[in-house]
């Protein structure tokens, strides 16, 4: 892992020829250093072959950094074309799939399956990368959300000991938002969900939540750049803030009260838009903090 002082000569090279100005990135480099970052990818990326490579080398780049970013994937797009393969109906509660045994099995599967892909390409890019699966080493521990939705589980605890020893051994930790409870029983987790427990129980940095959008709109429809806590909640109640993106900002908001330093919502589909929010001072997406 590159030191502070050797990393000016290493930062060209590691730093892709479109992302942010070496003069900028070098102001926050000291900031992040060996802080964690923890980055929920889901929508396009997990479809779109170009934007999951883009996402693997930002991923890579944040590691050669010396940051340590924690991956979250969700898996809502695949699941879908394998259940419509398989023709499993499914129907949905609020945003959430309804779960029962024949439709967790065939998530288990999928999530798996997209786990190992995220593992292996960062392996490729000679980036140490470890697999955190209910069946191999599961760390999201959960209970029934309601007995409505069938397996979709709300996590209660977070393996912290495993995920930090894990980034001690200089792995990037890729997390399945599934979950077990106290029967050993798995369930699904929605990924936002998910990627906010385990930031609020590492208190990361920073959660960055990766969706097919720029970020928050207001009632313009112009993207706002920052916005605290309670102006996102007075969002929500007079409907600016709606549909899909109210479980996102709700995640947001409880992981800044919970001792996560800042929240973003960023569109995985612009081009290093994780590196942009990072190390340059417009950022990218929308920033909520406390």
């Amino acid at each position: 892992m590159p030191t502070i002082e050797n990393l000016d000569n290493k930062i060209k090279e590691i730093l892709p020829k479109n992302g942010p100005a070496i003069e900028e990135v070098k102001k926050y480099i000291k900031k992040y250093s060996k802080e964690k970052i923890v980055i929920k990818c889901g929508g396009r990326v997990l479809l779109d072959p170009d934007l999951f490579n883009n996402f693997i080398n930002d991923i890579t780049t944040l590691k050669k950094l010396g940051l340590a970013p924690i991956v979250v994937h969700g898996g809502g797009p695949r699941i879908k074309k394998k259940l419509d393969e398989l023709n499993i109906e499914t129907k949905f509660i609020m945003g959430l799939r309804v779960t029962n045994e024949k439709i967790i099995k065939v998530v288990e599967d999928v999530m798996t399956e997209f786990n190992k892909e995220i593992v292996e390409a960062l392996t490729k890019k000679l980036c140490k990368a470890k697999s955190i699966t209910v069946k191999e080493n599961n760390a999201i521990y959960v209970e029934q959300k309601n007995a409505e939705l069938g397996y979709v589980g709300k996590p209660t605890n977070i393996d912290d000991k495993l995920i930090k020893n894990l980034i001690k051994e200089d792995f990037i930790p890729v997390i399945s938002p599934m979950g077990l409870d106290e029967k050993k029983q798995t369930y699904n987790i929605n990924a936002d969900t998910a990627a906010g427990a385990l930031a609020r129980s590492l208190k990361s940095r920073r959660l960055m939540l990766m969706t097919d959008v720029e970020g928050v709109y207001d009632k313009n429809k112009k993207l706002i750049s920052e916005i605290n806590s309670v102006e996102a909640e007075k969002m929500i109640y007079d409907e600016t803030i709606s549909e899909g993106m109210i479980p996102k900002i709700r995640t947001c908001i409880k992981a800044v009260n919970n001792g996560v330093r800042g929240v973003v919502i960023i569109d995985g589909r612009r081009p290093h838009s994780i590196l942009f929010e990072l190390f340059s001072d417009k950022g990218a997406g929308t920033l909520i903090r406390k």
